[in-house]
């Protein structure tokens, strides 16, 4: 770990290992190429759950990588706010799936869910997902009756 990687970022996760571009620049920092931006990112303890679960999803739920984008800027109450996954649908490019990591060591609570609920009025998809690469959650949302209902596994893209 370089000395400018921020402290417990590279830690175990409740994910596959994934199989994530490392390296340490000349300044100290360790990046992480991200396949979604297309780039170099400094590695954050919230961006490896970031590229672990992307890679989750692509890997192993077929999730395709041309339908998702990190950091999708959202404009919330006319204020910018980035949205940290977002995926579409194939048939109508709507946001499908919206996505909100948070590092290992923040719990997720109640104020995580009111976030990206703040940022679904918004986007309006179906699909709401939060993870800390430790616990995930994922809930769907019924646009007729407005309630959700959490699902005890993350879903394959197929089923959408």
């Amino acid at each position: 770990m370089s000395p400018k990687t921020k402290k417990n970022c590279i830690v175990p996760l409740n994910l596959p290992p994934g199989d994530l571009r490392l390296r340490v620049d000349p300044e100290g920092n360790t990046l992480v190429f991200d396949p979604l931006r297309r780039k170099e990112v400094i590695l954050t303890p919230e961006e490896w759950v970031r590229q672990h679960f992307v890679a989750f999803l692509t890997s192993h739920l077929g999730y395709p990588p041309a339908l998702m984008a990190n950091e999708v800027g959202v404009n919330l109450n006319g204020l910018s706010r980035r949205c940290d996954t977002v995926v579409w649908n194939r048939a109508d490019a709507s946001p499908l799936v919206i996505i909100e990591y948070k590092a290992p060591t923040v719990e997720i609570t109640a104020a995580v869910f009111d976030q990206i609920a703040r940022y679904n009025m918004v986007l309006r998809a179906r699909y709401l997902i939060v993870s800390n690469g430790l616990r995930h959650f994922c809930c769907r949302l019924n646009p007729e009756t407005h309630t959700y209902t959490f699902l005890p596994e993350l879903p394959p893209y197929s089923s959408l």
